[in-house]
């Protein structure tokens, strides 16, 4: 809502966030950029709204996000609005972290495109710079400043504003009234990447999948019993344990991969390069959530062996005093087996909840600013 107070002009922000990530940024975003924003124009005062919108999401199909945002923006009576989405953005090759409809007051920001690291700080720096080049002069000089020039002048001052932006939003590519901001394609398709994953959250992955979870669980119970695993583990050497472990972390990757669909095909060429970065970034969500998985176990196992498996039975059994390698190798064993059990437990996960454990980013959804 725009409004006059004694001193001030009053101007209002509506972050328009995906559920997720884009969701938890924004919620932490809103004071911050209120107090940012008033530093760099100490003559206006900001109101930040944060506002969810799934249509936001990696699973949206053929979404104008511009329009979506500038729906809110209408509805809520704001001046501007800043969309934050886990869309992976690109121009061509070249990964796009921001773009503005200047007439429109619309931005949009791709979180995954400023990487893993110091997400927060780098999106509240870019919807600062975004907010400030559409408002332009949108200050407490607004009626005499807009009284005096053309509507495209106006457009003018804020496309020059934008222009002048930089890192970490990228350069500026004008296209009529639009400005989109991209990054190199090497590092940044590789940060893009790496925005991709994290945005995933793979180290939540398992605790979605209950099936998984619960096969790995029974698996390794029963590892933890059994005096012929323990024999097993005594007799295997630790480069055949590690293979078997690649082999039950790659197993449960190539499983939740084949059996729910998750390996997209390209259904035009010039989505080559765009999908390729989507299979990508699924495997490794999987990949880490798998190893994930493993580790877990493998911490479980290990405490409930050396608590459980008491010396003189294991003496017993594997015919030579136990040694804290026996111990070890026993729990990798065992923890190996338990990913092989979680293997089988994801065939049976329903589409629904694994695509929704694992899937920030469905190809043949996505809304992208692809061009040639």
């Amino acid at each position: 809502m725009e409004e006059e107070t004694a001193d001030k002009h009053v101007l209002t922000v509506g972050l328009v966030a995906a559920p997720g990530l884009p969701r938890d940024l924004a919620d932490g975003l809103a004071s911050r950029l209120t107090k940012q924003l008033a530093e760099h124009t100490p003559d206006v005062e900001w109101r930040v709204d944060v506002l969810t919108e799934p249509l936001a999401g990696a699973a949206a199909m053929d979404v104008d996000l511009v329009k979506v945002a500038r729906e809110h923006l209408v509805d809520q009576d704001w001046q501007f609005a800043v969309c934050l989405t886990t869309l992976p953005l690109r121009i061509g090759r070249r990964p796009v972290t921001a773009y503005a409809s200047v007439p429109l007051g619309v931005g949009v920001v791709s979180v995954p495109a400023f990487g893993a690291v110091e997400v927060e700080d780098r999106v509240a720096e870019a919807v600062v710079r975004l907010v400030e080049g559409l408002a332009s002069d949108k200050g407490t000089n607004t009626r005499n400043s807009e009284g005096g020039r053309s509507r495209r002048a106006r457009l003018g001052v804020r496309l020059r504003d934008l222009r002048q932006l930089s890192s970490p939003v990228g350069y500026p590519v004008t296209d009529r009234d639009t400005v989109r901001f991209v990054t190199a394609t090497g590092p940044g398709n590789l940060r893009l990447l790496l925005g991709m994953v994290r945005a995933n959250r793979p180290w939540r992955l398992i605790i979605g999948l209950s099936r998984a979870l619960v096969a790995a669980l029974g698996t390794g119970a029963f590892g933890l019993t059994s005096p012929a695993i323990w024999r097993i583990g005594d007799a295997m050497s630790w480069p055949r344990l590690l293979a078997l472990g690649f082999f039950s972390v790659s197993a449960i990757t190539i499983t939740l991969i084949v059996a729910h669909g998750l390996w997209e095909h390209a259904r035009s060429p010039v989505a080559r390069g765009r999908v390729r970065l989507v299979n990508v970034a699924t495997t490794t969500t999987i990949v880490l959530g798998a190893l994930t998985l493993f580790a877990a176990l493998l911490v479980i196992t290990t405490f409930c062996d050396t608590a459980l498996l008491l010396d003189p039975v294991l003496e017993r059994e594997l015919g030579h005093a136990p040694t804290t390698q026996n111990y070890l190798r026993i729990a990798w064993l065992v923890s190996c087996m338990a990913t092989l059990g979680g293997a089988l437990g994801a065939v049976v996960e329903s589409d629904l909840t694994v695509h929704q454990a694992t899937y920030g980013y469905r190809a043949q959804n996505h809304s992208e600013t692809e061009r040639g």
